[in-house]
C-alpha cells in the first residue's frame, strides 16, 4: 500500500543539519531571475559578495542546496512514485532575518495525510533553528500525489483567500528565461520532471515544468521588489498554493492588493489567456 496514513500521520522524518554561504545566497536568488536589470542597485542587493539580502523563500531549498540527485517520496507509511508528485502549496513564517551564511537545524513531521479521491495531499510541518536553538523559520507544505487517494481519509480542508474586488494596488510583469528550470534545479531540486522532456512527456506534460518552488520565489521577489521597496527584511510569513503550471521561457503577470498588514497576491500566465500560476498567496508584513 503506497499510503498508510495510520503509519504516516505524526511520523518524525530525520533531523537535517546542514550550512549556507553567501554564495548559496546568490545562486538561489539568480535562479529565480535576481540580476535581470544588473545595474538597478536594489537588484544588486541580492547579489551582493559577502552580504547578500535573503528573500525568506531561500528557506525553502537551504536544507537540500547541494543536492545533485532526484528527489524520492519516501516517508514512513508513504512510498510514490515520483512521477505522480507536484508541490501542493508552500508556507514560510521567518522568526528574524535569515543570515547571509550560517548553518541550521531542521526537524520535520507529517503533520496530515488527506484522501481527494483521485489524488491524496501529504502535508509536512518543520522547525528550523541554527545550531545554538535559536528560532530562523517554521514551514509547512503539500504535496498532492495524483492517483494515490481512495486509501479512505479524510479528504481535508479547503481553504481559499478572497481578493479584494478592485483594481489591484501593484501589478507587474515578470518573464522567465528558456533555461530558467536548468538554472534553478543548481539550486537542490534535481527532479527530472523539471530538465527531462521524457520524463515529463510520461507524467503528461508536453515540456519539463518550472519548479513549483521557483515560481514561489519569483513571485515573493516581485512583491518584495514593487511593493516593499526591495526589502526583504519587511517580509514576515509568505504562502501559496501551487494552481497551475509554468513553463520555463513564459511571463508571469503578478498583481497585488495592500490588505492590513498583508498583501494578498495573484500570480497568472499572460500567454495562456491569464491561467494560474500561484493561489491564495499573502505575504505578512514583519
Amino acid at each position: 500500500m503506497p499510503i498508510n496514513p495510520d503509519i504516516a500521520i505524526g511520523a518524525e522524518l530525520p533531523t537535517q543539519e546542514f550550512s549556507w554561504t553567501s554564495s548559496d545566497v546568490q545562486l538561489y536568488h539568480l535562479g529565480i531571475g535576481a540580476g535581470a536589470s544588473p545595474l538597478d542597485a536594489r537588484e544588486l542587493r541580492y547579489l551582493e559578495d559577502g552580504k547578500p539580502q535573503v528573500l525568506p523563500t531561500f528557506a525553502t531549498v537551504v536544507a537540500n542546496i547541494h543536492a545533485t540527485e532526484a528527489p524520492k517520496v519516501s516517508f514512513p507509511g508513504v512510498e510514490i512514485d515520483l512521477a505522480k508528485v507536484v508541490h501542493g502549496s508552500q508556507e514560510v513564517t521567518v522568526h528574524q532575518p535569515i543570515p547571509a551564511a550560517g548553518g541550521g537545524r531542521t526537524t520535520t513531521r507529517i503533520a496530515e495525510v488527506w484522501d481527494k479521491g483521485k489524488a491524496a495531499v501529504i502535508v509536512q510541518e518543520s522547525v528550523t533553528t541554527d545550531l545554538d536553538g535559536n528560532p530562523l523559520w517554521t514551514a509547512r507544505s503539500s504535496i498532492f500525489a495524483r492517483g494515490e487517494g481512495g486509501f479512505g481519509g479524510e479528504r481535508g480542508p479547503s481553504e481559499s483567500v478572497e481578493l479584494p474586488d478592485r483594481a489591484p494596488d501593484f501589478e507587474t510583469v515578470v518573464a522567465t528565461l528558456p533555461q530558467q528550470a536548468l538554472l534553478y534545479r543548481m539550486c537542490g531540486d534535481r527532479n527530472p520532471l523539471h530538465s527531462d522532456p521524457e520524463f515529463a512527456t510520461a507524467a503528461g506534460f508536453p515540456a519539463p515544468i518550472l519548479h513549483g518552488l521557483c515560481t514561489y520565489g519569483i513571485v515573493c521577489k516581485a512583491a518584495v521588489d514593487v511593493a516593499l521597496e526591495a526589502d526583504a527584511s519587511k517580509v514576515m510569513g509568505y504562502r501559496a498554493r501551487f494552481a497551475g503550471v509554468v513553463y520555463p521561457g513564459e511571463s508571469l503577470t503578478v498583481r497585488i492588493w495592500k490588505d492590513s498588514g498583508r498583501l494578498l497576491i495573484s500570480a497568472s500566465v499572460p500567454d495562456r489567456d491569464n491561467s494560474p500560476a500561484l493561489a491564495d498567496v499573502v505575504l505578512t508584513l514583519a
